[in-house]
């Protein structure tokens, strides 16, 4: 979706794929929203099929030809997957080589020999935090699952001391850091700055993880005192491999694409001159694609060569890396085409109309929305990608940095309170061995904790920058 000036916002008010009234795009709207729920819960059908049916039955209600809704879902899912399918693809690369080249291991035991038994919980979140940084959730769970029960059973620890921090260092990047799915797809919706968005998520990030994590999880394992199942303790990945990364050179690698975006970020702001040789440089060297790329090919050196790959190893673990990412890049393809739906149907400019006589801040707007989706539908992602097709008319005027909260607060508001019908919570009952109960009072809680620390983060840092 191009940027959308004030100009173009006057151009498309007049120019929608329906005519429709505010109460009718209203409940256009409402119906697309509780036809894809519906799906998803009740008929368990793949959020991919109920994204395009619920954009298809958003375009009916709101009177729109079929003909105009299917393009209109059609431009949207090209365009989110052009813009966010590559980088999605890069990050799942370097994260399977981080993986499969015992580097994550390397960087879980190196911390975990250095830190004490009061430290534990705070080394936890910091190895959620590091690992996943280039990796999607599911992933990291996959990955820090073992080393979570490992050491809750050697050091006699209650499992939700470390496990909660654990999973909150994962779900904070999750939620608000790129290059996770749902923030990019947000940060392109709104056409915010990734590298700000980085920045300014970091900053948010910390405290929500360290008030979710290790100052919430002993409360966490009060309420529920369970020791790790043996049943759940697999074989670690580098078990099985003669040599690894060191602990310095895996960080470095998983830090890379993070410096050079930042790097523009930090070039974008002191030089502030688009046509100076430095800025056009580092516009290069830190846009997203290069970052990633960059690290994916240090990586198949740092970590696939020190680890005693072959080129047909490495070329393996790369092409192995893709498969599973099908689904993702489906899925926010299709929440890209729901979006587009929503604006050319008029109701993101219905939201702008209708919301500036409001007394509500854009941003805790933008949280409210996305955590109505999050709470309806059970995914981050879709809740995030819906949310900001629906504020992304709020966004044209905003400054560089509020347009980077933006993105924030829908992230945020897309964590909020994960229950049944989030496949994450499945997850981590069974992982952790726990019944619906506790893992409500743990998992569910610790994820609305990240959620509200991180509205109220977006709101405080709106004040000063």
């Amino acid at each position: 979706m191009p940027h959308l000036s004030a100009e173009m916002l006057a151009a498309d008010a007049t120019t929608p794929i329906t005519s429709a009234g505010h109460a009718q795009l209203g409940i256009a709207v409402l119906a697309g929203i509780a036809v894809i729920v519906l799906l998803i819960t009740k008929f368990k059908l793949h959020a991919f099929l109920s994204l395009i049916i619920g954009s298809l039955v958003l375009g009916a209600v709101a009177g729109a030809p079929l003909d105009k809704a299917i393009a209109s879902f059609s431009t949207g899912l090209g365009t989110t997957v052009a813009g966010t399918g590559v980088l999605i693809a890069l990050g799942a690369v370097l994260g399977k080589l981080l993986a499969d080249s015992g580097g994550a291991d390397q960087i879980v035991d190196t911390i975990l020999a250095k830190a004490g038994r009061r430290a534990m919980p705070w080394a936890m979140v910091l190895i959620a935090g590091i690992v996943g940084l280039p990796i999607f959730f599911e992933v990291g769970i996959v990955l820090l699952i073992p080393v979570v029960l490992l050491v809750a059973k050697r050091g006699n620890f209650s499992l939700m001391r470390v496990g909660i921090p654990a999973l909150a260092g994962l779900s904070v990047m999750h939620g608000l850091i790129p290059p996770h799915p749902g923030p990019l797809a947000a940060i392109d919706a709104v056409k915010a700055n990734l590298g700000v968005t980085l920045a300014l998520g970091v900053v948010i990030a910390i405290p929500a993880a360290i008030i979710a994590g290790p100052l919430f999880s002993r409360y966490a394992a009060r309420w529920v005192d369970i020791a790790p199942p043996e049943k759940m303790i697999p074989q670690r990945t580098s078990d099985d491999l003669q040599k690894r990364p060191g602990f310095g050179i895996t960080v470095a690698t998983v830090l890379l694409p993070v410096v050079m975006m930042l790097a523009k970020a930090l070039v974008d702001v002191v030089v502030d001159d688009p046509a100076h040789t430095v800025q056009r440089i580092f516009d290069v060297v830190g846009s997203p694609l290069i970052a990633l790329l960059t690290a994916v090919v240090v990586a198949m050196f740092t970590l696939g060569r020190s680890a005693g790959f072959t080129r047909g190893r490495i070329a393996s673990t790369v092409e192995s890396s893709l498969g599973p990412i099908a689904g993702v890049l489906l899925i926010v393809g299709a929440g890209g085409g729901f979006k587009q739906t929503l604006v050319d149907s008029g109701v993101g400019q219905m939201i702008l109309e209708i919301s500036k006589d409001w007394n509500i801040s854009t941003l805790l707007l933008a949280w409210l929305i996305a955590v109505t989706i999050r709470l309806a539908t059970g995914s981050a992602t879709v809740a995030t990608i819906s949310a900001a097709g629906l504020v992304a008319p709020l966004a044209a005027e905003m400054s560089t940095t509020h347009a980077a909260l933006l993105v924030l607060a829908i992230g945020a508001g897309s964590l909020f309170f994960s229950h049944v019908n989030d496949a994450g919570f499945w997850m981590v009952k069974e992982y952790f061995g726990m019944d619906v109960g506790q893992t409500l009072k743990t998992w569910s809680v610790m994820e609305t904790l990240i959620s509200v620390v991180g509205i109220v983060g977006v709101l405080l840092l709106s004040l000063v920058v």
